[in-house]
């Protein structure tokens, strides 16, 4: 069997192995494809990998011995997965290798916005604290976060994790879900409508997947009916917020901070409106990419193909 991964340095720029997958067939990695050289080095491969390399109905016919795509990340919408049933390929996903990950950046996201340690401690290395008449200072207040509510919009399995940790952290929980789970409800967690987690909590975080349903959930209506103050973070979707909207309420104070691991498009553009945006806090897609959660991911990638080879396909998502 031939196999191919697309665009394989982002998964692992050096520091895993791809040895278990190359026990499965001959393999072919490259660190990056162009949009023009997808098909051609897809050529004859049975089993193609990819994270955002995007492959197209157009590239699915071009290529009829591809029959196995597997996606190198939990969203599969770089898949024409329509398109891949209808011409028999399997298109599977990896969706739970970053739980831990991406609930612990979450709440590292919250704690900078309410110590700012990144930018104190660039102070002090530039001789404020060296040169202050006063035996501290700091350049923001600072939040205790103990006793406040912490919303979480989309309770799956990275909601639940990060909602545990606000737990520990003597939060109040709320979750807004499409499919309230009152059985995961504890005295500290409740499960709430959208409209009761807007208006009540102090710090919002978004969970939930991108779909017609919430894209844009964070917007400017929306915005209106939170508390004054209140912080927002995401590190979901993008496009999960009105961009505009969001920089709106940060630039009034209504938003007192916010900070997102994912934008609308990615790489950001250099137009994109929160850049520059007050008590901002931007980086660049990293909460799913400790060492430990990309080896996870790395193991179910190679779990998918040998089940398929096994002709007993696991996380499908075009059945």
């Amino acid at each position: 069997m031939k196999i191919v991964v697309l665009d394989g340095y982002t998964e692992n720029p050096g520091d895993l192995s791809w040895e278990e997958l190359e026990k499965l067939g001959e393999l072919t990695v490259y660190d990056r494809t162009p949009g023009d050289k997808i098909a051609e080095r897809i050529g004859d491969a049975e089993a193609v990998y990819t994270n955002k390399t995007p492959i197209t109905a157009e590239t699915i016919a071009k290529c009829p011995s591809m029959k196995f795509i597997g996606v190198l990340a939990t969203g599969y919408n770089v898949v024409d997965t329509a398109a891949a049933k209808e011409a028999g390929v399997i298109v599977t996903n990896i969706p739970t290798y970053g739980t831990d990950a991406v609930a612990q950046y979450a709440i590292a996201l919250l704690l900078e916005l309410c110590h700012h340690v990144g930018e104190h401690s660039e102070c002090v290395r530039a001789g404020e604290w060296t040169n202050n008449q006063d035996w501290c200072f700091w350049k923001h207040p600072l939040v205790e976060l103990a006793g406040k509510t912490f919303g979480v919009i989309g309770f799956g399995r990275i909601g639940q994790r990060t909602a545990k940790i606000a737990e520990a952290l003597g939060m109040k929980v709320l979750a807004y879900d499409e499919y309230p789970k009152k059985e995961l409800e504890t005295e500290n967690c409740k499960m709430a409508s959208l409209d009761e987690l807007l208006a009540q909590s102090d710090v919002i975080s978004l969970h939930c997947p991108l779909f017609p349903s919430t894209q844009g959930i964070i917007n400017k209506e929306t915005i209106s009916k939170m508390k004054d103050g209140v912080k927002i973070i995401n590190t979901s979707r993008g496009p999960l917020i009105v961009e505009e909207d969001l920089r709106e309420a940060l630039e009034c104070g209504k938003v007192s901070g916010a900070a997102a691991d994912v934008v609308s498009t990615e790489p950001i553009r250099a137009d994109n409106p929160l850049l520059g945006a007050k008590n901002m806090i931007i980086t660049p897609h990293i909460a799913w990419a400790p060492k430990e959660s990309r080896q996870r991911l790395m193991d179910i990638a190679v779990d998918n193909l040998r089940h398929y080879i096994n002709k007993d396909a696991v996380n499908v998502v075009n059945k």
